[in-house]
């Protein structure tokens, strides 16, 4: 058992009994009231958020985890397998459990997998992925004020805002928290 203050993302609780995976820890004092932590917490079984608060002293069930770095294989259906570069072990993951990561994804491709009590619960992209743009407008001559973009689509299928000197066939850098540009790769 660990105090609500000791919280950290990425930590696996019991609550209500259930396992959920802490998404995003908040600790607040507000005014001449007594402190609290308040956390958005994800279900493993259902996949639902929600938003708890727990008085700062409160005790919570803290769950054995671990992290495995798997690479992208390829997609079957709405499931994804992960090779295991070490044992060379098949891992299969629904598209759930990916989320937003999907768009980001190319064979080869590290990521972290987080498991409690043995089941798969997280899938964590890397900061930033290199993708291939594989259509996209040509910028006009002249039509350079000031940070002007344009749409282009990548080998993933994803469509980000470019700057006009990107062309077809060039490789750019995408952060994978907010799908944006981030320069030449």
């Amino acid at each position: 058992m660990a105090a609500a203050n000791d919280l950290r993302k990425g930590q696996a609780i019991r609550y209500n009994n259930e396992i959920y995976v802490v998404l995003e820890v908040t600790h607040r004092t507000p005014g001449n009231l007594r402190a609290f932590v308040q956390a958005l917490i994800r279900s493993i079984k259902t996949g639902k958020s929600s938003d708890v608060r727990f008085s700062s002293t409160e005790k919570v069930e803290l769950v054995e985890v671990h992290r495995e770095t798997l690479e992208f294989s390829y997609k079957d259906k709405d499931e994804y397998h992960f090779i295991d570069p070490n044992t060379y072990e098949d891992t299969l993951l629904h598209e759930a459990l990916i989320g937003g990561g999907k768009d980001y994804l190319t064979e080869n491709l590290p990521v972290t997998v987080l498991y409690a009590e043995g089941k798969p619960v997280e899938v964590e992209m890397p900061a930033s992925v290199t993708l291939k743009v594989i259509e996209s407008a040509e910028g006009v001559r002249g039509d350079s004020a000031n940070n002007v973009q344009k749409p282009a689509k990548l080998e993933t299928g994803k469509i980000v805002q470019v700057p006009l000197f990107i062309k077809e066939g060039e490789l750019v850098k995408i952060s994978t928290s907010n799908g944006a540009y981030m320069g030449r790769a």
